[in-house]
């Protein structure tokens, strides 16, 4: 009987220990409840970057920046941002190039379905919510040879016209792969240039330096555009399929670019080495594309009273004839005037291009070598002009 109530009394106890939560991995006695959990599902992605999909990113390129390149899927060598564009890129070329000591550039550009770029006489062509603009800079061991096999990847930029507005990335190329940038970057390189060494840092910019070349202040606020995406900057003949092609001919037919007028009514500029064409034409286009983002009435450097746009009249006291710049002493050489007609050892504009410091050099940012062709076709177009043009005394 005894052995039988000591049964009973064991039986109880195990119960109620149970009843209260005792085990042998938690005591009753401890006071802690196990924290609720959140069910997860792996299949979804926790970030609009992780791209698998093998096609452009657009969700990322709306709404993230991502810190790789490669996640924007782009290229369909990811490795390589030079040629292949995923659909729907196409390559575009321009006909005067911006200097960035000798880099190479290979652009791109995105649209998003079923939407098409509307052409504009003068100013940038406007582009739709969504498309992208891309620019990888190559820098060559020896500006003699051309392509990618003696070039080193050095930055991809892009500009994404989101729905706020454009915004511009920075991702630097490091053993195969883009990251982004935020406070820019310095890489020392080495080429060849008419048979001399030069060695050089390359600046990658900012996203604040970026700003300042591509800003434009209108309505008492500041906005990013593109800078080269100009008619005239455009209108060039390019390959393509074994073809020689007007590029804007081309994209109109395409539906990609809507409202181009008759070519005939389209300025047009020219490369630099292209001696054959008219050198004014060549000048002002160089002028344009390295400096006008800048020295324009929206530009970053508005209050110089310069204006260097394709479509302002070279003849005149804006262009720089006979005008003094405001807050610059002239340098070493104690000159006066931007541009003296007939006379381009005397003109400031020819003279900030041959200048290497920060605070002397022009353009300011984007460039750490003279750029010897450029300097050499600015100086013939100079001496070119009348003298009668301005009284510069």
């Amino acid at each position: 009987m005894k052995n039988r109530q000591t049964l009973s009394l064991v039986l109880i106890i195990t119960v109620l220990l149970t009843a209260c939560g005792g085990s042998d991995s938690q005591s009753s006695d401890s006071g802690q409840t196990p924290p609720p959990t959140t069910p997860t599902n792996p299949t979804i992605p926790t970030s609009l970057c992780v791209n698998t999909s093998g096609q452009v990113n657009w969700p990322a390129l709306m709404a993230e920046d991502c810190p790789v390149l490669s996640q924007y899927g782009l290229f369909i060598d990811p490795t390589n941002p030079t040629i292949q564009p995923q659909a729907p890129g196409f390559s575009y070329q321009l006909a005067t190039q911006l200097f960035s000591n000798y880099a190479s550039k290979y652009r791109f550009i995105y649209l998003p379905a079923g939407s098409s770029i509307q052409y504009q006489a003068q100013e940038a062509f406007e582009f739709p919510t969504g498309a992208v603009l891309v620019k990888t800079f190559a820098l060559p061991q020896d500006t003699a040879i051309t392509g990618i096999a003696n070039e080193t990847l050095i930055e991809t930029r892009l500009l994404i016209k989101r729905p706020q507005g454009w915004t511009s990335l920075v991702y630097q190329w490091q053993q195969g792969e883009a990251k982004l940038l935020t406070a820019g970057a310095s890489v020392h390189h080495t080429l060849i240039n008419q048979g001399q060494s030069q060695s050089f840092d390359y600046n990658i910019p900012s996203r604040a330096e970026c700003k300042i070349c591509h800003q434009t202040n209108q309505d008492n606020s500041s906005q990013i555009i593109p800078i080269g995406l100009k008619a005239h900057l455009l209108n060039r003949d390019i390959v393509d399929q074994g073809q020689s092609v007007n590029q804007l001919s081309l994209w109109a037919k395409q539906g990609k670019l809507e409202q181009l007028p008759e070519l005939s009514q389209v300025a047009k500029t020219y490369a630099i080495d292209n001696h054959q064409a008219d050198l004014t034409a060549r000048a002002k286009g160089y002028l344009d594309v390295n400096c006008a983002h800048c020295h324009s009435a929206k530009g970053f450097a508005s209050i110089s009273g310069l204006r260097l746009g394709f479509y302002i009249d070279h003849t005149s006291y804006q262009y720089g004839i006979c005008k003094q710049p405001p807050g610059w002493d002239g340098g070493a050489k104690g000159l006066d005037y931007d541009i003296v007609p007939g006379n381009a050892e005397h003109s400031i504009l020819l003279y900030r291009q041959t200048l290497s410091e920060p605070k002397d050099r022009m353009p300011p940012i984007g460039r750490n070598l003279e750029h010897q062709e450029g300097v050499e076709l600015i100086r013939q177009w100079i001496d070119s002009l009348a003298p009668s043009l301005g009284n510069c005394t």
